[in-house]
């Protein structure tokens, strides 16, 4: 059971790490392309690193059109969506508050359990839930807010409410059902990188010019922070759930925060560092175990069995 537990924090470790990054290359890819861009490009770079990594692995793409039916509405929830809205936001909000926005996918996962049966309205985590809302208010102060930077803000808030959508769509629909995760999340890049393609006819010229930091930023979005983070999160969702990979979320403003800060110059003040504390806190209530008969109420006990602990399960 240690071991469960301590495989557990590492993945979730690693993709807090490898996710909350994402902000910060999208901040620096902004620099040269426009925002449409910067979503096909860490699409097309995530599909060719996972199609890589299955023919590496002597994998093979799903095949059926139920299959790739499912993988499409995950590529627009999970990808298509989401990455576009996240770029349009950093236009006008920093990359750590970005991520800090993000944080609310847990509360938008935890909430979508609730309203869909799956999760019981227990106190504890519906005071974790009220926590966390109110970390990221006070971290975004609404009502120093200008009219452009509310409507980044907004932008990445229905971003974070689609991951949100999109884990309970795989954990669901797609995972434990006997198809290899790097097939799934290879194919579900290939179809957002056909979602995107259209929207590059309005999505801006081309860019002038791109600069080393910048080409460095760009694939490093769509290799690390698109590619394999994606496949860290269908691992993640097959191995802990739905709203555990979530939690994700709450673990972001740290990586995000501190990459803007150190690497960008933003600011980071007492009232962000008050509400990032709100947020993580929020999460050790909004994580608990509902009791069932005869035991107890417990904070990060075993992971909730996920979907590849029923049918064929996922193989790695």
């Amino acid at each position: 059971m240690g071991g469960d537990r301590s495989g557990a924090r590492a993945r979730i470790g690693a993709l807090a790490l490898v996710w909350g990054s994402t902000f910060l290359w999208i901040e620096v890819a902004l620099g040269a392309l426009s925002p449409v861009q910067v979503t096909f490009s860490r699409c097309v770079l995530g599909a060719v690193t996972l199609l890589a990594a299955c023919l590496g692995s002597g994998r093979r793409l799903p095949g059926g059109r139920g299959v790739w039916g499912r993988v499409t509405v995950a590529a627009f929830l999970c990808n298509a969506l989401p990455f576009t809205l996240f770029s349009f936001g950093q236009q006008s909000i920093d990359s750590g508050v970005a991520g800090v926005l993000n944080a609310t996918t847990p509360l938008w996962s935890l909430l979508i359990g609730v309203g869909t049966g799956t999760e019981r309205p227990h106190p504890s985590r519906l005071t974790g839930l009220a926590l966390g809302f109110a970390g990221v208010v006070l971290i975004l102060a609404p009502w120093q807010a200008t009219r452009a930077s509310g409507w980044g803000v907004a932008a990445v808030v229905v971003a974070a409410a689609s991951y949100a959508a999109g884990f309970a769509y795989l954990s669901r629909f797609l995972v434990g059902r006997g198809v290899p995760t790097v097939s799934l999340s290879a194919a579900q890049l290939v179809a957002a990188t056909v979602l995107t393609a259209p929207a590059l006819a309005v999505g801006g010229p081309a860019p002038a010019g791109v600069d080393l930091k910048e080409l460095l930023a760009v694939v490093l979005l769509g290799v690390v922070s698109t590619g394999l983070s994606f496949h860290l999160t269908y691992r993640t969702v097959a191995a802990e759930g739905a709203t555990s990979t979530a939690t994700v979320g709450y673990l972001l403003p740290v990586v995000s925060v501190a990459l803007g800060v150190v690497l960008l110059g933003e600011d980071f003040g007492l009232r962000t560092a008050l509400g990032m504390a709100v947020v993580l806190a929020g999460v050790g209530l909004a994580r608990r175990r509902v009791p069932g008969p005869g035991r107890a109420d417990t904070a990060d006990d075993e992971p909730t069995p996920g979907p590849s602990r029923q049918g064929g399960g996922v193989r790695p």
